[in-house]
């Protein structure tokens, strides 16, 4: 769609690119939701691609997704063998409502900035106990956990101006052991919930991950596996007002898929049952 409020495209931000910011701007990356509706309250596109960031850095610490990291680009990479949570980048890849022509300029930063219930890249990153660095316009930086990002349907922590800069994995949350549910209505549609357990090799503990059904992440932790019971209790405490509503699911549909799903994934990393 043309955006014809658009004055101006600042192609060479600063490295900081916030000093740049005023009323009317918007971040330009993917731009894959950005010129999908009208934007009548925009007058400037500030291009973050220019500014090159690394798209994925792995180290002994972990991984560093920048930002600007396309969807092709995490789908593509190939992790270290002993980082056995890694096939969970295809995974949450492949639960994008987009075709892989999309992939190409949709980037990992504007999923989670978006901060849709079903932001695979919100799942993917809140489950796998990554950390977001955030850039203010003023030059300050500050450091919060993806869980405490996403406030709501479309809503986040972000202030006026400020950006997601990178998102870091840390390596023992990439050396667990996972499973994943995740159920659509239509093959290929958006998600109407989407789960993910790890458990640290070696324990019986659980991180369970439950978002798509949910207006922000749930997630909840276990020094040792629960029992069914247990389990089950811990989703019926999730808040009325948290369940998620549209046209793919009511939030008892949403709620009673998570019960049954969250007794599979249970199951599946009981001590003893197949890595």
């Amino acid at each position: 769609m043309d955006l014809n409020t658009i004055t101006e495209v600042i192609r060479s931000p600063s490295d900081r690119p916030g000093a740049d910011w005023c009323e009317g701007d918007a971040w330009l990356a993917g731009g894959t939701w950005l010129f999908s509706a009208e934007q009548p309250s925009l007058r400037r596109l500030i291009d973050l691609t220019a500014l090159r960031w690394d798209p994925l850095v792995p180290s002994d610490k972990g991984l560093e997704i920048g930002a600007t990291c396309t969807i092709r680009d995490l789908y593509a990479f190939a992790p270290p063998a002993d980082w056995t949570a890694g096939g969970l980048f295809a995974t949450s890849c492949e639960a994008f409502l987009s075709s892989f022509k999309v992939w190409n300029s949709a980037t990992v930063g504007g999923n989670v900035c978006m901060s849709l219930p079903a932001g695979p890249m919100i799942t993917l990153t809140v489950a796998l106990e990554a950390q977001y660095e955030l850039w203010a316009p003023d030059g300050s930086t500050r450091i919060v956990d993806a869980l405490d990002f996403v406030t709501g349907d479309h809503k986040n922590i972000l202030t006026p101006g400020e950006i997601l800069r990178r998102i870091d994995i840390p390596a023992h949350a990439l050396r667990k052991r996972t499973t994943h549910r995740r159920f659509t209505l239509t093959h290929l549609g958006r998600s109407t919930v989407f789960l993910i357990g790890t458990q640290t090799p070696g324990t019986s503990d659980l991180l369970l991950t439950v978002t798509a059904g949910t207006t922000r992440p749930v997630r909840m932790a276990f020094d040792s596996m629960p029992d069914a019971a247990t389990l089950q209790q811990s989703i019926d405490v999730i808040p009325t007002d948290v369940w998620f509503a549209d046209p793919n699911g009511t939030p008892d549909h949403r709620r009673h898929l998570t019960k049954h799903f969250v007794e599979e994934i249970r199951r599946e990393l009981m001590p003893g049952s197949p890595s």
